[in-house]
């Protein structure tokens, strides 16, 4: 079992990272959160990994922090939801968030992540809820208290700009810095969906 790898980060992009060990080039799958994390080309990086052995193949999993890793490995018991999901889940929501989807029941949320109807998000809130407070309780709930959830405009944008036909990974990681740099009072959908064009299209 393959628990860590550390050596030269030889590729990446946002679903993948090849890693140098020796001369041996280890291919891992990778949500967007551990992409964002990742060193430069070249440069030495570590990841936990989770390894899943079956008849036709040998997959590796790598993950950043060991939240992500407990997250997805919670999230691969749930009936329904495979690692190439889990992955996805990890990519399309941050871990605040999702906690506080969970926490909440909000199903509308979990939902409109691609992979995740509304059988297996309910399935997630009933399996995992409790399970996600003991791994994360201080992101069952936002800053003072409140659930860090997608604002409506911030829906409105994503779902616009996939029409549009861009990566919901690359949209959703666009749409929250370009919130984030905006003026609160300026944060409408079409504020960002422009912000985030000129970004996604740069």
């Amino acid at each position: 079992m393959i628990a860590r790898l550390t050596g030269k980060l030889l590729e990446a992009n946002f679903t993948e990272a090849v890693v140098d060990v020796h001369g041996v080039g280890y291919l891992v799958s990778i949500p967007m959160s551990t992409y964002d994390a990742l060193p430069r080309i070249g440069e030495e990086v570590s990841l936990r990994t989770t390894m899943q052995v079956r008849e036709d193949a040998v997959s590796l999993f790598g993950f950043a922090t060991q939240k992500e890793q407990d997250i997805f490995s919670l999230l691969i018991t749930v009936n329904g939801i495979g690692a190439k999901t889990a992955l996805n889940i990890l990519s399309s929501m941050n871990i605040p968030s999702f906690c506080a989807a969970l926490a909440q029941g909000d199903v509308k949320s979990l939902k409109r992540i691609n992979g995740v109807g509304p059988k297996s998000a309910e399935r997630m809130i009933v399996e995992l809820r409790d399970k996600i407070d003991k791994i994360a309780p201080e992101d069952a709930l936002g800053a003072g208290g409140a659930a860090a959830v997608i604002t409506p405009a911030q829906e409105d944008a994503i779902l616009a700009l996939e029409k549009l036909g861009f990566q919901r990974v690359k949209i959703q990681k666009t749409v929250a810095d370009v919130t984030a740099a905006l003026e609160p009072e300026r944060r409408s959908s079409e504020n960002i969906i422009r912000k985030a064009l000129s970004l996604l299209n740069s």
